[in-house]
């Protein structure tokens, strides 16, 4: 976990580098940061913005725990869960800008401070919420049967 909050922070300063080249360049205007209400790119509220990434945090790791299952076909989780991010960002960037990862989150919001980092608790709250409902659902939902139940069955 620290090793990608420090990479998303990297990354960051990487893009600020490049972005502040630009003649124009405000780094108040958000730096893609991820925000609710005033700050959401669409003007979203809280509880719209809470929703949100909770949902697409756990559709994303039901996509990872999919698509990685010894059960799945070999070699194309990369193929799933690339067009599994891209479809959550198309839907989640008008919202919040999309985090779904706490370090993606961070690193903005140290560059931008204020306003973003008063807010990242969402953008740590959200994934961890998500992520553990669909470590819970998963297998629930697909996870393979018990050797006692599989016995039971086969009777």
């Amino acid at each position: 976990m620290v090793a990608q909050v420090a990479g998303g922070i990297v990354a960051a300063g990487v893009l600020y580098v490049i972005a502040s080249g630009k003649t124009g360049f405000d780094l108040a205007a958000g730096f893609a940061s991820n925000g609710y209400a005033a700050h959401s790119p669409g003007g979203y509220s809280l509880v719209a913005c809470l929703v949100a990434e909770v949902v697409l945090t756990f559709m994303f790791l039901v996509i990872i725990l999919g698509a990685t299952d010894r059960r799945a076909p070999q070699g194309f989780a990369p193929i799933a869960i690339g067009l599994g991010l891209t479809l959550i960002h198309l839907i989640g960037i008008p919202i919040t800008n999309t985090s779904v990862n706490p370090a993606r989150s961070t690193g903005q919001a140290l560059f931008v401070g204020g306003w973003a980092l008063q807010q990242l608790w969402l953008f740590w709250l959200a994934p961890i919420v998500g992520g553990a409902l669909a470590g819970v659902v998963y297998p629930a939902i697909f996870g393979e049967p018990k050797p006692e139940e599989k016995a039971a069955a086969a009777r």
